[in-house]
């Protein structure tokens, strides 16, 4: 069974735990291992994190048997009310399969639903495969974006949208 909790600044270490293990397979063969680095570094301390916390982004966090398996990350999107963004939503590899991933984001979609979002968007890397699982579960492309993410490198993405 998948359990479901917000996630708290204790919880920070282990989301920079899941990010390091879920990186490496995400991004290998898209990433070069520096770009990567860089990136877990940059997007994943605990600074850049708390202060995401503090910022109103909710956390949520999947376990099964007491172990935490996955993560997401979502806020508003700038000054709209009605427009949300998922910034992060990873799973453990060994749970692959299992609806973890499916349980995550369904549950952010209730969850701005409910706070009364109507739009929730995403960048994902053009070479990614979590694309397929994004319009499986009903994103559509906005727009292709180049985004320079400092030290001279990229990320190739699709922005994509879904209504709720």
């Amino acid at each position: 069974m998948i359990l479901l909790r917000k996630g708290k600044e204790k919880d920070l270490p282990s989301i920079q735990e899941m990010a390091k293990i879920t990186w490496a397979p995400t991004y290998k063969g898209i990433l070069s291992q520096e770009q990567i680095d860089y990136m877990l570094e940059m997007m994943y301390n605990k600074g850049v994190l708390l202060d995401q916390l503090l910022e109103g982004y909710t956390f949520l966090i999947a376990e099964i048997e007491s172990k935490d398996v996955g993560f997401a990350s979502y806020s508003k999107l700038g000054d709209s009310q009605e427009a949300y963004k998922l910034h992060k939503l990873y799973v453990l590899p060994e749970v692959h399969g299992m609806g973890v991933g499916k349980f995550l984001i369904n549950e952010v979609f209730q969850q701005v639903k409910a706070a009364g979002g109507k739009s929730v968007e995403l960048n994902v890397h053009r070479a990614n495969k979590s694309a397929e699982f994004y319009k499986k579960a009903g994103f559509i492309i906005k727009e292709t974006v180049d985004l320079d993410v400092g030290n001279g490198f990229f990320m190739n993405d699709y922005v994509l949208a879904k209504t709720i």
